[in-house]
């Protein structure tokens, strides 16, 4: 049994600076509300490896906005919600499809290059989920790389000042709660050295996601849920963690292989390659009407079911009928990850299994990325703005980013908060062994990744409180990376347990009818003295981020869920 720190153990920061705004993270999200949010006052972004090196430089496909002839933003919200299976907020949908447009044009504005035909025009694509050709994309399937680019250089030439190779630790907070900087550790040279602070009046938490809590992830090696984390640490409210997208074609590197791994874009699929398991057979055929084209969640499934009735850890993408020259021109990216595995796409069969890809859970936040706790703001994979509800629709992340980062800093300008000065942190701090992560990773694949079920999850959140026991006491990134990541697990395996039912990526293999009316609701998780507390919030169509804890099914979350409740063993902290 286990609860978790209130801090992380670090020394005390040696270092101080100030900025009005703090931007945690350096994707599109954060970057966009940098470069947006200096009308507000000075503004530094915290990255925690070098400035690119973000999810959104790996983001293959592209950004959906209603841009092309006929498309409106109406028709792009109908697509959201059918993919978001009941639980979008429509007034955050609104927002997204009708403000995306614009703002794809200013990312143009700014210098991102997107793929054009003879005549000039931007070129549209269609992926899974879309009924309309409305997908934005640059150098085939290097979209991510691109806007990447534009936005860096953006904030270069803007000469906004940027900490790299900076792991932010926990939320600096005033006397009345209110968020006035953070705490972080910098592997840097000269006065910038070590653990430190920022102070500020506004901290933008977009620090991506957390797909390294699975064994197999398509996310970079950074993204350890440090943000949602450090929100749960503060106070904040997170919501929807069970509903993690799992990428069906990730490319397979050989028995035992674990983090990222190189996506092989649903694309590929979209241009007609097909799914076949070792023998030829295309096994989506007869599981569903448009078989390989089927929503993610359905493939990824039909795939990890054939994997078990095989025997097998791995299947097969079968494009080898596209030829070099179109595999050199349309999907450059995926052909070099390819090669550079000993596979050549135009001759091989490409071996594929599915992988974490994107949380549609995270930080809750309003219509302005506002979070529960003052001054304090969220958007990108981080944040849980209402957009994607229980399964993202392809290519929306990208446009999320964008809108939300924008929304924050509209609302910065509109004055900055005035939060008074740190007060010293309470609660226990300690660390875990940083040997904890494999096996916590593991534990996660097995339990609670792309089929799940009361006992798998049950197992998981057993080897998660005996992980819990393994204290450390070097403060160090390895030992705060473990420590977040057991956090952000806790919190997705028992949201994932509470959720008794399949609702679009959350399928309980012990629940398998879809969209139970009485689990329409979110489990919103909190912590404080380092107890994971979960509440059953019901849908509001309308306004579902205002929407008010209310009686739950009898099935939903109450005071003596399994295992988070119990106190961590004072002995072993450190």
């Amino acid at each position: 049994m286990t609860t978790f720190p209130s801090r992380l153990a670090a020394p005390a920061p040696g270092w101080t600076t100030y900025a009005d705004v703090i931007v945690i993270g350096s994707g599109v999200a954060g970057l966009t509300a940098a470069l947006q949010a200096r009308a507000a006052g000075s503004v530094l972004v915290v990255t925690k490896a070098v400035l690119d090196e973000g999810s959104t430089r790996w983001a293959q496909g592209g950004v959906a906005a209603a841009l092309g002839e006929g498309d409106t933003p109406e028709q792009h919200m109908q697509d959201t919600l059918v993919a978001g299976a009941g639980l979008c907020d429509e007034d955050a949908v609104r927002v997204l499809v009708t403000e995306g447009p614009g703002a794809v044009r200013r990312l143009m504005s700014v210098g991102a290059e997107f793929d054009r035909d003879a005549d000039g025009n931007i070129l549209l694509t269609r992926e899974g989920g879309h009924l309309r050709n409305r997908i934005v994309h640059a150098g085939g399937d290097a979209t991510g790389a691109e806007i990447s680019r534009a936005l860096v250089q953006a904030v270069h030439e803007a000469g906004i000042e940027v900490i790299e190779h900076a792991l932010v630790l926990d939320l600096l907070r005033d006397a009345e709660g209110r968020a006035c900087g953070v705490t972080l550790h910098v592997m840097g040279e000269g006065a910038r050295d070590g653990v430190g602070a920022v102070h500020g009046r506004a901290v933008v938490l977009a620090a991506g996601g957390m797909g390294q809590v699975f064994s197999s992830t398509t996310n970079p090696h950074v993204s350890t849920g440090d943000g949602v984390a450090l929100a749960l640490r503060a106070g904040a409210e997170v919501t929807d963690l069970e509903f993690v997208q799992f990428h069906p074609t990730v490319l397979w590197l050989g028995p035992g292989a674990e983090g990222q791994q190189p996506l092989v874009s649903e694309a590929v699929r979209g241009e007609g390659a097909h799914l076949v398991d070792a023998d030829g057979v295309r096994f989506m055929t007869g599981r569903h009407p448009l078989a390989e084209l089927a929503p993610r969640d359905i493939v990824a499934k039909g795939i990890t079911r054939r994997m078990a009735e095989t025997g097998t850890d791995h299947m097969y993408l079968d494009g080898r009928h596209f030829g070099a020259e179109m595999w050199a021109h349309r999907f450059p990216t995926i052909l070099a990850a390819c090669r550079a595995n000993g596979i050549d796409p135009a001759h091989d069969l490409i071996p594929i299994a599915p992988a974490a890809h994107y949380a549609s859970g995270g930080v809750r936040t309003d219509l302005a990325g506002r979070t529960s706790v003052p001054g304090l703001y969220a958007c990108g994979e981080v944040a849980c703005t209402g957009v994607q509800g229980a399964n993202r629709l392809a290519s929306n992340s990208l446009l999320e980013g964008l809108v939300f980062a924008e929304r924050i800093a509209e609302d910065l300008a509109r004055g900055l908060p005035e939060p008074g000065e740190p007060v010293a942190p309470e609660g226990d701090a300690w660390l875990l062994d940083p040997g904890i992560r494999t096996p916590l990773q593991r534990a996660m694949t097995a339990g609670a990744g792309v089929l799940r079920s009361r006992d798998s999850l049950r197992e998981t959140m057993q080897v998660l409180a005996e992980l819990g026991r393994r204290t450390g006491d070097d403060p160090c990134v390895e030992s705060w990376e473990a420590t977040n990541l057991h956090t952000v697990a806790g919190a997705l395996a028992a949201a994932a347990y509470d959720r008794e039912e399949t609702r679009g990526c959350h399928w309980r293999e012990d629940f398998p009818d879809a969209d139970d009316k009485d689990w329409r609701g979110h489990v919103v998780t909190t912590m404080a003295d380092g107890r994971l507390d979960r509440a059953y919030r019901p849908y509001d169509p309308k306004h579902d981020r205002d929407a008010a804890p209310a009686p739950a099914p009898s099935n939903a979350p109450h005071s003596d869920a399994p295992h988070f409740r119990a106190e961590h063993p004072t002995e072993e902290k450190p």
